[in-house]
C-alpha cells in the first residue's frame, strides 16, 4: 500500500516545506537585525515537526487512522507556521521587503493542500474497505 496516491501526496508535502526550510531568506527590519531566519528555532522545529510527521505517516501505511491522525496533526502545524510568517512578515514595515517574503509564504499552503488531498485519499481507501467487510 505504500505505492497509493496519498504517499505521493505526502511526500509532495515533505518535500514542499523541506524547500521552505532550505530557500528561506532572512527577514530584516530598517535597522539590520534579523527579524525571521531560518535558524531560529520555531522555525526550525516547525519546519522538523511537518516534514517529521509526513515521513511517519508514510510510514505508517498499514494503519489508515492513524495516517489520517498524523496529517491533520501536521495540517495543524503548517497553519502555526503559517501564522508565524505571517505575524513576523507584518511586524515588518517598507514595501521593499515584499519582494524578499518570496513565495516562502505559500509554501506552507501548498503543503496544507498536499495534506488534504492524502487526508482524502486515504478516507477513500478506509470507505473501500469498509465497504468490502460489509459484503463478508
Amino acid at each position: 500500500m505504500i505505492q497509493r496516491i496519498q504517499t505521493f501526496y505526502m511526500f509532495l508535502a515533505a518535500l514542499v516545506i523541506g524547500a521552505l526550510y532550505m530557500w528561506f531568506p532572512t527577514l530584516q527590519d530598517e535597522a539590520g537585525n534579523a527579524v525571521l531566519s531560518k535558524d531560529s528555532p520555531l522555525i526550525l522545529g516547525l519546519t522538523g515537526g511537518v516534514v517529521l510527521l509526513c515521513i511517519l505517516s508514510i510510514l505508517n501505511f498499514k494503519k489508515r487512522q492513524l495516517q489520517f491522525v498524523l496529517n491533520r496533526l501536521s495540517i495543524i502545524l503548517n497553519f502555526v507556521l503559517l501564522g508565524v510568517f505571517v505575524y513576523r512578515s507584518l511586524s515588518l514595515s517598507g514595501e521593499t521587503l515584499v519582494s524578499e517574503k518570496g513565495i516562502g509564504m505559500l509554501l506552507p499552503i501548498i503543503s496544507i493542500v498536499f495534506l488534504v488531498l492524502a487526508n482524502k485519499a486515504i478516507k477513500r481507501d478506509e470507505d473501500l474497505v469498509k465497504s468490502v467487510d460489509r459484503l463478508r
